[in-house]
């Protein structure tokens, strides 16, 4: 079955993300949030600092991004910022960190207006790794080519078949691809603390 909220017509919804259970909805530039159950029955709303770019969730907490070069990690009770967290590739930063998915200990984060999807320790902010998708326009049908501002902005993690669910701003298609995995600090053996 089918399930639907309409949002109010003043709130852009940006990112959405399952926790425990229940679905975290993030606006763009209203500051405003929502949680539903999974048949999108709204059970509360909240606020929260900044604009809302992308969501999603590690099991433990939500994380959130902006557009900026950094992530929020929050507790999804709360709302409340546990940490930041700098994404850095060598020793720059990453900017324009848009739709967030988590999958295999990385926090992936497609980098807005680009094809590129990053690899983010999420122990460090370290960049471990790049998806170049932009070979996937050419598998887009001719007619249906989008505008210049239609780049990737989509990712979503399918842990079943291990594989990524991708696609852009006003794609005709979504594409399922494999990814060769580094290993990230996530799924290393961490030691002891006494």
């Amino acid at each position: 079955m089918l399930h639907s909220y309409k949002l109010p017509s003043t709130v852009f919804g940006e990112g959405l993300a399952l926790h425990d259970g229940l679905l975290h909805l993030i606006s763009w530039r209203e500051q405003r949030g929502f949680v539903f159950d999974t048949q999108l029955r709204l059970l509360r709303e909240f606020r929260y600092d900044g604009e809302g770019w992308g969501l999603t969730s590690d099991g433990r907490q939500l994380i959130r991004s902006d557009g900026s070069s950094r992530l929020a990690f929050v507790d999804a009770a709360t709302q409340k910022v546990l940490r930041t967290l700098e994404v850095i590739d060598g020793s720059e930063p990453v900017s324009g960190l848009n739709e967030l998915e988590y999958a295999r200990g990385w926090i992936l984060a497609n980098i807005w207006y680009s094809d590129r999807i990053a690899l983010i320790d999420p122990a460090d902010g370290r960049v471990g790794g790049w998806l170049d998708l932009a070979g996937l326009r050419r598998l887009l049908p001719a007619d249906a080519m989008p505008s210049a501002d239609g780049v990737l902005n989509g990712v979503a993690y399918d842990a079943a078949a291990d594989r990524l669910i991708v696609t852009g701003k006003r794609w005709p298609r979504l594409f399922a691809i494999k990814v060769r995995w580094p290993s990230a600090s996530a799924d290393k053996p961490r030691p002891a603390t006494k």
